[in-house]
């Protein structure tokens, strides 16, 4: 992910004395994404990526590092964390939290095939039946009352018609029956480029790191907002199809998630506008920073508002 905070060799070498990981080989840092700094770490043992959390506290980070474990030991493909000699997950560098997990095979896919969707969607639910059995808890910090908080940092950077249209969106959504939807852990940010793809076999699903405790359908929704998603933000119905047939196959929604499927859309859409919206107004600096388009979200917002997507 983006750059924010750079090491050295010596640095990392001193990292990795912690661990049995053999001698350092290689490393570099990776570009995309926005909330942490991200290295692929090559050693002569193997391949890792090395993350440095920069907004999470130390205390927040065993929760996304056992769902990994987790998954990754309940047959759902995920990059499982490495543990250090004394067995723990979680270390310090530049005194921020650290750690290191499997580099999985594949690569992110651009434009998803019909059966690339289809193996994410059963992918997906079988993650949201497996969560059942996790005994960790973390409440979603990106909920209704985020999105509140968020607009209201940002709204006086944003133009009249902008701040209306939020405005109007958050007021709708405060009147659906999130509260009653089945929940559990969720992955919160499913988007393509979280998921590696070795042709059309899944090779894992990676960075965890929104995981939380949320309604499912949520989760649904943020994934078939972006692997349908088409250049020109309309959605191509074949994906969407393929998404939702093969989640329901695995997990049938309930007539309360059938209901509010409208509301789950608009919801995962205006929770990634408003995040680039405020990383756009309010960056933080990085040595290789990516800031992607809010208007993207904004036109899947207004997409979702006059022409929801089908449950099947």
């Amino acid at each position: 992910m983006s750059v924010y905070t750079t090491i050295t060799q010596d640095e990392l070498v001193q990292f990795l004395s912690q661990y049995d990981l053999g001698q350092l080989k290689a490393f570099e840092g990776i570009s995309e994404g926005i909330e942490n700094t991200n290295y692929f770490v090559d050693t002569d043992q193997g391949r890792y990526v090395l993350t440095i959390f920069e907004q999470h506290r130390f205390e927040e980070l065993p929760y996304f590092l056992n769902i990994m474990a987790f998954m990754a030991e309940h047959k759902i493909p995920t990059a499982h964390p490495i543990a250090d000699k004394l067995g723990n997950y979680l270390n310090r560098l530049h005194d921020k939290p650290a750690a290191l997990v499997q580099r999985l095979k594949g690569r992110g896919v651009e434009k998803p095939s019909v059966r690339q969707c289809a193996v994410m969607g059963e992918t997906l639910a079988r993650f949201h039946l497996a969560g059942r059995d996790f005994d960790g808890y973390r409440p979603n910090d990106r909920d209704l009352n985020w999105a509140r908080a968020t607009f209201a940092q940002i709204a006086p950077y944003l133009d009249a018609d902008t701040r209306a249209l939020i405005e109007e969106e958050l007021s709708w959504q405060a009147q659906q029956e999130w509260a009653h939807l089945p929940q559990g852990v969720i992955h919160a940010d499913l988007f393509t480029d979280n998921a590696l793809f070795d042709g059309e076999e899944l090779a894992g699903i990676i960075d965890l790191y929104y995981a939380c405790n949320a309604p499912w359908l949520y989760d649904l929704a943020v994934m078939v907002n972006d692997w349908a998603r088409q250049a020109n933000q309309t959605y191509d119905l074949a994906r969407v199809r393929a998404i939702m047939q093969a989640y329901q196959a695995v997990r049938p929604l309930t007539e309360l998630e059938q209901a509010e499927w409208p509301a789950a859309q608009r919801m995962a859409a205006l929770r990634f506008w408003l995040s680039r919206l405020k990383d756009k107004v309010l960056p933080r600096e990085g040595e290789l920073t990516t800031i992607k388009d809010p208007d993207v979200f904004k036109a899947v917002l207004l997409h979702h508002r006059h022409q929801p997507l089908p449950l099947k």
